[in-house]
């Protein structure tokens, strides 16, 4: 059974500047007492010093980045965030890059791809002489069914933060190998991860907890191979228009808004084209709003802001090229309506089993006032200018602490799973 979710506690709503920190005011909104933030999973206090001349070892991350999906770039700028903004007092950085390719790098490698933030695709990247490369975690054999770890640096990581946006890395399959390799990770499980990539999967299990969801219709490739006008017919029982989206994909890559047949044809290919499975959606008028989550089984959700997308919606190129979409830090939203999302957000986040982190996309109805859930993201985009760390630096935890905070839940979540018991 899950927690009760009116049990978490929403921190930050701030009576003056964000800029500064100051004059801040904490408001718990909870149906439960103030016992849950003293709960392990509450934000750390700051560490006290050390006594003189016994300095604390610090704790060797692991930061993974890059991957075959098509956010490879998002998760180079990620990722470069991150290695720039960690304490470095309490955390030693391992660089742990992925290439298009699916090729591990090694760590000097890994650390000239951040430096040129450009995409390595060769499979052949290395010395020219494989057996002198050192790749941080390698598969034991061509058809093997274990991992070995043979970096030696690798084997002094303490934690690893998996810094991968879409398919082979958050979406259960690098935190499946974490798992094997018994290293502990920033982030959702396995499962969670999972649920979190797949937007039929998700939308299935929120729906199976009584959150709002949108309407939707799924479909195969296969189908869509062999069964167009049916795939087509289907679709449109929502009318137009509609969106249509792959199903396990971030960042808007491949999604359409389809304002008539012809589109709705074309969207569906260029679904399928990045996808095996495809989602077609109603479009509602509607605002976007998003939350920020952290936590692992006592979660915080953060203020509530909004996205106006510069684009007809926020697309690839409004997230990220034309920077003309706005961004509103608090969103204006009623006292009610501002409870009430997130209270939403910490209900599907403990729902989907999500853990560490998780950013939860809203569709606010113009016409209704209806909320809905569109989805969970388990890795969003952390660069600093991000909008998961934006809400968190809003609701008074900055970009640095948010960070550690992270790690210390990983670590944490770790040590819980792996407890024995007499």
């Amino acid at each position: 059974m899950l927690p009760d979710p009116g049990a978490f506690v929403v921190v930050g709503t701030p009576r003056l500047s964000s800029r500064t920190g100051e004059a801040w005011e904490f408001t718990k909104i909870s149906t439960v007492d103030s016992e849950i933030a003293s709960q392990p999973d509450a934000r750390p206090a700051r560490q006290s010093p050390q006594p003189s001349g016994t300095a604390r070892p610090r704790i060797r991350v692991g930061v993974i980045f890059g991957g075959q999906s098509a956010e490879h770039d998002v998760s180079l700028m990620s990722a470069a965030s991150v290695l720039k903004a960690i304490d470095h007092s309490r955390f030693e950085v391992v660089p742990l890059a992925i290439s298009k390719a699916g090729k591990w790098l090694t760590e000097t490698q890994s650390a000239s791809l951040l430096a040129s933030g450009s995409a390595l695709a060769s499979p052949e990247i290395g010395s020219g002489h494989p057996e002198n490369d050192e790749y941080p975690i390698a598969p034991s054999g061509a058809h093997a069914t274990g991992f070995d770890v043979p970096s030696e640096r690798m084997r002094g990581v303490d934690v690893v933060f998996p810094v991968l946006h879409g398919p082979y890395g958050e979406d259960g399959t690098v935190q499946g190998l974490l798992e094997l390799a018994g290293i502990a990770y920033v982030g959702s499980g396995v499962l969670g991860s999972a649920l979190g990539m797949d937007k039929v999967k998700m939308k299935e299990v929120l729906a199976y907890h009584g959150l709002p969801v949108v309407e939707w219709r799924s479909f195969r490739r296969w189908q869509w191979r062999e069964e167009r006008e049916r795939v087509v017919a289907d679709s449109e029982v929502f009318g137009y228009p509609c969106f249509v989206k792959p199903a396990n994909l971030g960042s808007s890559i491949g999604v359409s808004k389809a304002h008539d047949r012809a589109e709705l044809v074309a969207a569906l290919a260029e679904a399928f084209s990045h996808d095996e499975k495809a989602i077609v959606e109603p479009a509602i008028d509607a605002r976007e709003i998003e939350v920020s989550v952290i936590g692992n089984h006592h979660p915080r959700a953060s203020i509530a802001g909004e996205i106006v997308p510069s684009n007809e919606f926020y697309d690839y190129a409004a997230k990220y090229l034309d920077g003309k979409s706005e961004l509103h830090i608090p969103a204006d939203l009623s006292a009610t309506d501002a409870a009430e999302v997130r209270h939403l957000a910490v209900r599907a986040f403990l729902a989907l089993e999500c853990a560490g982190l998780a950013r939860a996309d809203f569709f606010l109805d113009r016409q209704t006032g209806k909320w809905f859930v569109n989805e969970l993201n388990t890795m969003p985009g952390f660069t600093s200018i991000s909008m998961y760390p934006k809400l968190w630096e809003a609701s008074g935890v900055l970009y640095q602490d948010l960070i550690s905070e992270l790690i210390d839940l990983a670590i944490s979540r770790w040590k819980e799973r792996h407890q024995t018991f007499a």
